[in-house]
């Protein structure tokens, strides 16, 4: 039997994801976009509702390529309003291309986002010790941080929870309890 945080569950998606993406530096551009996406389209929801649909959602939004995202009009979000294999919300659809432009912008002023997103952990993941998930915070200084500098540059549903749940899933933040066999990985 296999110690895993208690948020995968029994749920073999959601243990597969632990097991194999949660938590993992990332340092690939186009993952980080997609995934700052995914986790702006759970607000309000829970993550594996998001997690069953991420397929649909890699389909529906030409797997995360911010330039074609970025050239998306009214045609083609009204075809996303319509795509029942994903979350049908105008406020995080618009988001999703809105995200594309200011995630171009980074790249284009840091030379990756890469480069700019690990500044908030100091280049190197943040590793924490909690002995359960009731000790793991919703968000800390950092994902403060994130958040408003994002924000001022024009990304939308970024606040400090939702990058503070970036920063963990992209392996920013190393939040497996210690009793995780992926505590120390």
């Amino acid at each position: 039997m296999v110690n895993r945080c208690n948020w995968a569950g029994n749920d073999p998606l959601y243990q597969k994801y632990h097991n194999e993406e949660w938590g993992v530096p990332v340092h690939d551009d186009q993952k980080l976009f997609e995934m700052l996406c995914l986790e702006g389209a759970q607000a309000g929801l829970s993550w594996i509702t998001i997690l069953r649909k991420r397929e649909n959602y890699r389909k529906a939004f030409s797997h995360f390529d911010a330039k074609k995202i970025a050239r998306y009009d009214s045609d083609k979000i009204e075809k996303l309003l319509q795509n029942e294999g994903i979350v049908r919300n105008k406020l995080k659809i618009a988001a999703f291309i809105t995200n594309a432009k200011c995630f171009l912008e980074v790249q284009k002023e840091f030379g990756s986002f890469d480069k700019y997103i690990w500044q908030f952990t100091g280049g190197k993941p943040i590793v924490n010790n909690w002995k359960s998930l009731k000790e793991i915070p919703a968000n800390t200084n950092e994902s403060d941080l994130m958040s408003k500098d994002l924000k001022k540059r024009g990304l939308k549903f970024v606040g400090s929870t939702i990058c503070y749940a970036f920063m963990q899933a992209c392996g920013l933040v190393n939040d497996h309890i210690q009793k995780c066999f992926l505590h120390r990985m």
